[in-house]
């Protein structure tokens, strides 16, 4: 029992190391979005899905490590949290601290991550609304403007054209 939670500590341990840095780069992420570095954005989303693969796998292994804990206690694998794990660890004061200690850190880091990605997603969708608006005005500008002018029927307006950037040679 005591090898696999060690086994599930040092998981729990790779994993936290592995959001840390993955936290380094969604950090690089805020400021390319603020800058609107679109081509470090591009290589920072490269290096986080490499990281999430990572993450994957080591967190497969946490769970393989859970189910097998969870066989030696006789609980379902479903309903067991490594929480759940820590409480019942009391007794053995070393375990239960070094797993709870893993687990918080872990948990931290997480929530940590979960922020900065909140944040960036906000500016992500304040970047596009931005684009979408600077969109518009382009349009706008195009487009010929309605005036107050009358045709000879009274129900068909002129309208002014806009002549930006050509030549009038009647003039």
């Amino acid at each position: 029992m005591a090898s696999m939670i060690d086994s599930l500590i040092e998981d729990m341990n790779k994993e936290n190391s592995l959001y840390l840095e993955l936290y380094g780069y969604a950090k690089e992420k805020t400021n390319a979005i603020v800058s609107s570095d679109v081509e470090s954005l591009q290589a920072i989303l490269k290096y986080e899905q490499a990281l999430i693969n990572k993450i994957n796998a080591v967190e497969e292994d946490r769970l393989a490590v859970v189910d097998e804990i969870c066989r030696v206690l006789h609980l379902s694998p479903k309903d067991v949290k490594v929480e759940r794990i820590v409480k019942l660890l009391e007794k053995r004061p070393r375990e239960h601290d070094r797993l709870e200690e893993s687990y918080l850190a872990l948990k931290r880091t997480v929530k940590s991550l979960m922020q900065i990605n909140e944040n960036n997603k906000t500016l992500l969708k304040a970047s596009m609304e931005m684009i979408e608006f600077d969109i518009n005005v382009a349009r706008s500008a195009t487009l010929a403007p309605q005036t107050a002018n009358y045709g000879k029927t009274a129900t068909e307006a002129s309208v002014m054209t806009s002549r930006i950037g050509s030549f009038d040679a009647k003039q």
